[in-house]
């Protein structure tokens, strides 16, 4: 049976070849004549439409190739691109963070210079999660001469008086807590009162006589009275004005000029013999 199989493949190759030679016996015989008879088109479509095949598999074989090819140097380009421009969008961020920072210690330093009292630059380390105290906690100590009660500023105006120090750090008594109290005046009029805090980044300007001038969008500041802060330094703009039948003072809330949840670098001012108020 192996035997007749084989015959019968050998038989069908040599079949085929005879076919193929047949042809090309066909085609050879037909160059160089104008005119064909059947067997020559015959052979001619017959190989004519072989060359097709070929050249379309061929073709269609070559095309995924360079397709593939082409795709594969495409995604090693993105892959390269995408890297060059993470790094392109990490040194914008640093530069424009570099810049940022640049311009606050450049205020500072100018609010430093119009400040007459010696004065250091801090940086803030920490900041209190408690719920009862709102404090936060600065690089500098007793060993670069801070003591308790002196004035913490920055450049949009009062942040607080330093409550507690160690040799490097010091804690700062935020003026929005309830336990601060600072001395101020209305800017504009020069009415005076005592700014307390709220515990909520609000204020309440206490002991202000009814008949005093005072109306929404005014500025306060401090009045230099008490020995802590510099007079003229903001402290909060006020946002309400209430006057009530019974009392002598009207109700003035306020609202601070600093934004504490976004301070950074922070000024003490070196005054002696300063006392939390």
């Amino acid at each position: 049976m192996a035997k007749r199989s084989r015959r019968s493949s050998i038989n069908k190759y040599f079949i085929f070849g005879l076919l193929i030679t047949v042809l090309l016996i066909i085609i050879v015989a037909s160059i160089g004549r104008s005119h064909f008879n059947g067997p020559q088109k015959f052979g001619l479509d017959v190989v004519g439409k072989g060359q097709y095949i070929v050249t379309r598999i061929s073709g269609g074989v070559n095309h995924i190739w360079e397709s593939y090819i082409a795709l594969w140097d495409v995604r090693g380009e993105n892959k390269f691109l995408r890297a060059e421009l993470d790094k392109s969008l990490l040194a914008n961020q640093e530069y424009r963070e570099a810049m940022a920072a640049n311009v606050r210690l450049h205020k500072l330093l100018d609010f430093k210079e119009s400040i007459q009292s010696p004065t250091i630059t801090t940086q803030i380390i920490g900041r209190d999660p408690s719920l009862w105290f709102h404090t936060l906690t600065i690089d500098r100590g007793a060993g670069d001469g801070i003591e308790k009660g002196m004035p913490v500023v920055t450049v949009e105006g009062v942040v607080g008086q330093i409550l507690e120090t160690s040799r490097t750090s010091s804690k700062v008594l935020l003026a929005h807590d309830q336990n601060s109290a600072v001395n101020a005046l209305i800017q504009k009029n020069r009415v005076q009162g005592i700014i307390k805090g709220r515990g909520a980044q609000e204020y309440h300007l206490q002991y202000v006589l009814k008949n005093a001038d005072v109306s929404q969008g005014d500025i306060i500041i401090t009045s230099g009275l008490g020995g802590s802060f510099p007079k003229g330094i903001p402290i909060a703009t006020v946002t309400k004005v209430t006057k009530t039948r019974r009392g002598m003072f009207q109700k003035v809330e306020a609202e601070p000029t600093v934004n504490f949840s976004q301070l950074e670098y922070l000024i003490v001012i070196l005054q002696q013999n300063s006392l939390v108020n």
